[in-house]
């Protein structure tokens, strides 16, 4: 299994304001909020922001889980939720077993209308997914998968 350099972590102490979350994907970065993920009122919604980042990984978990399954295929995983636009990673694998992780932009889906701690509906309906050049990485979906758990322990350690 490959390391895969994918990092997402709180940058300071301004909990639900703008630019206190960073994703790292290889060499590339992206400044992120965690308003909408700090009044997400639906009833998956649980905890402090920490526990709602951890709800966030585990749906990337989740999704990511699936490829494998389906013996390939392509899941979106939710980063970045702003008024105007939504940040994705896509993640696309043709045989369930390599993937090529991609950052980019839908602002079809905006950050208000799905709520951060159910994106599955939303994750199945990104249509107009703008890659951001340069900011990709080819690994493994078990090493991605092995990635995403570890980012997400670091926000929930009690959680497995």
């Amino acid at each position: 299994m490959d390391r895969v350099a994918l990092h997402f972590e709180r940058t300071d102490g301004r909990r639900g304001r703008g630019g206190d979350l960073l994703l790292r994907l290889g060499a590339w970065r992206q400044v992120c909020d965690s308003y909408y993920l700090s009044v997400d009122d639906a009833p998956t919604a649980r905890g402090d922001l920490t526990r709602r980042i951890a709800r966030l990984l585990e749906q990337w978990e989740e999704q990511v889980a699936g490829i494998p399954g389906r013996a390939g295929g392509t899941a979106f995983l939710p980063f970045d939720f702003s008024d105007q636009y939504t940040g994705w990673l896509r993640v696309a694998s043709e045989d369930g077993v390599r993937a090529r992780v991609e950052a980019g932009w839908s602002r079809v889906l905006e950050g208000w209308s799905f709520p951060p701690s159910d994106i599955a509906g939303a994750a199945g309906s990104v249509r107009d997914f703008d890659p951001v050049a340069g900011a990709r990485l080819d690994c493994s979906v078990s090493g991605l998968l092995a990635a995403i758990t570890a980012v997400r322990r670091g926000f929930a350690p009690d959680q497995g």
